[in-house]
């Protein structure tokens, strides 16, 4: 796809080191957005449907994609793991993690069916005045990869207000951090499923990260969400 070829992945790298995340922009279409929006209505694309506030992760809904995928979500899945897969092997490295991720999106699904995870996690999100997730890491199994991406599909401004991306990192011995982060439509944002290595006085450790979504203030807020590994 244009929009992954077109992305700068050393400044992706170096965001991700410094930041556990990286905003990249316009990956998508407006076109291409409105068109996965208009998937979300097609309940035979959709494996589960999760209400948020039932199980008190926020107020919204989200929908877990079945196999096979819309030949738009399996491409950007395929797309982005294997710009990634180098830089997650390098952050096991720097972390003395015995972790190394196969070079191909179909090995590393092989491995978590392995596992006994085997259904699919790429998702879609909507929220509504006042909805909002919870912070919270996406981690199904044994298995898991160590990024996933997130695309705004609306507009920010246009389409919903507030509803800002929230990164949040636990550091030792100190106060957690949080960022924000607000995506335009069609862009995406990548971000550590887990931690990112920190270099401290005594080498490189594992700092925590957790991500949610601040209240959205007005409108209608939709998201696709692309988590690599497959769940339990």
């Amino acid at each position: 796809m244009e929009g992954i070829r077109n992305v700068d992945w050393l400044k992706v790298r170096e965001s991700l080191d410094d930041h556990g995340f990286a905003h990249v922009k316009n990956v998508l279409s407006r076109e291409m957005c409105e068109g996965i929006v208009r998937l979300y209505i097609d309940e035979k694309l959709f494996r589960s449907t999760i209400n948020m506030q039932r199980y008190r992760f926020g107020l919204g809904e989200y929908k877990y994609f079945s196999y096979p995928l819309p030949p738009m979500i399996q491409g950007l899945r395929e797309g982005f793991y294997q710009p990634l897969v180098s830089i997650a092997n390098d952050w096991m490295r720097r972390l003395s993690i015995d972790t190394i991720y196969p070079a191909e999106l179909k090995k590393f699904l092989s491995l978590c069916h392995s596992k006994d995870q085997q259904r699919p996690t790429p998702l879609m999100l909507h929220y509504e005045t006042n909805g909002y997730n919870t912070l919270h890491q996406d981690i199904y199994g044994e298995v898991y990869f160590l990024f996933q991406v997130v695309f705004m599909l609306t507009g920010s401004g246009k389409d919903f207000e507030g509803g800002e991306l929230v990164f949040v990192e636990q550091l030792p011995r100190a106060q957690s951090r949080a960022e924000v982060v607000n995506p335009g439509q069609g862009d995406a944002v990548i971000f550590t499923t887990n931690f990112r290595p920190v270099n401290g006085a005594k080498g490189y450790y594992r700092a925590k990260m957790k991500h949610g979504v601040s209240r959205v203030k007005k409108g209608m807020r939709y998201t696709m969400g692309l988590i690599f590994h497959d769940a339990a």
